[in-house]
């Protein structure tokens, strides 16, 4: 069985590991930084890929990276903090410089498929997974795949709307914001954790901003889950480790779930198994699910 070399482009750094067949698990990671411009991305993917090649008989290279993947197209559409590598046909470019076949699809797809395949959302095959970082994303899983839309745009939850006024889900819903929030009240210069520290020592307004982002992820998560009815919702980022945040989300969706009488159940909220190696596993599963 031949081996998948595996690659995860982000905006600091590139990750890299092969998939060994035989294993069957991810071995050989490593990184670099990220180049700043296109001659210096191409030089860093091929000499992964080609050292790779020196050990290993390669069936392909499966890629995670930022923005929207065409998978008709083989481009990179949207934007990304690497603007070099949009809106022209990369996928194909880098199949001519490996001579192997290449899959990429988009960073936080690739985490689903990941918790869905072997993490904590396996044997199941309808999964929302929602990405709480600087903003908000996410992915959409439906019968095993992921649902991408017309425009790309399936798991960008972050655009949807919230209860306040015409701010967004990612306006409200994140650590950054909170912090954001409770500094320009308080004139100081407080991280995220640290504002939910002070929440949880009892300081009344980092508690109400801590209320108001515990009440918007619960609306936002009720909504998906009637909507998609998924059979579990996956928090991903920084802050879905904290220990405190689904207990204080159920928390507000029981505070729905009493006053809409119609909902009739709770939805399943985890916290995400994989962190750093999510999205080189993605992209081996979305290599399997492609050929």
């Amino acid at each position: 069985m031949k081996d998948i070399a595996l690659i995860d482009v982000g905006g600091t750094s590139i990750k890299y590991g092969l998939w060994n067949s035989a294993q069957n698990e991810l071995t050989e990671k490593g990184s670099f930084e990220t180049p700043k411009d296109l001659t210096g991305y191409y030089a860093g993917l091929e000499k992964v890929v080609n050292d790779f090649k020196k050990e290993h008989e390669l069936s392909g290279v499966a890629m995670s990276t930022p923005g929207a993947v065409n998978k008709e197209t083989g481009v990179i559409e949207g934007a990304s903090a690497l603007p070099y590598i949009h809106n022209f046909k990369i996928q194909q470019e880098l199949e001519k410089r490996f001579a192997l076949p290449v899959t990429m699809e988009n960073d936080a797809n690739c985490a689903a498929l990941a918790e869905m395949d072997s993490g904590i959302a396996k044997g199941l095959k309808n999964l929302i997974f929602l990405v709480i970082g600087t903003g908000v994303g996410g992915a959409v899983i439906l019968d095993g795949h992921v649902h991408h839309g017309k425009h790309l745009f399936g798991g960008e939850f972050g655009y949807t709307l919230s209860q306040d006024g015409y701010k967004t889900v990612s306006d409200v819903s994140t650590a950054v914001s909170l912090a954001k929030r409770y500094n320009e009240a308080k004139q100081t210069n407080y991280s995220g954790k640290e504002v939910f520290d002070l929440a949880n020592n009892g300081d009344e307004l980092a508690q109400k901003y801590a209320q108001d982002l515990y009440h918007n992820l619960a609306v936002t998560i009720y909504n998906l889950q009637y909507g998609f009815d998924p059979e579990m919702i996956v928090l991903g980022g920084g802050i879905s480790q904290a220990d405190f945040l689904i207990p204080n989300i159920e928390k507000e969706i029981q505070k729905i779930l009493d006053e809409v009488k119609i909902a009739p159940f709770m939805p399943v909220i985890k916290s995400c198994q994989y962190h750093n190696d999510a999205n080189l596993i993605g992209a081996y599963v979305d290599f399997k699910q492609s050929n």
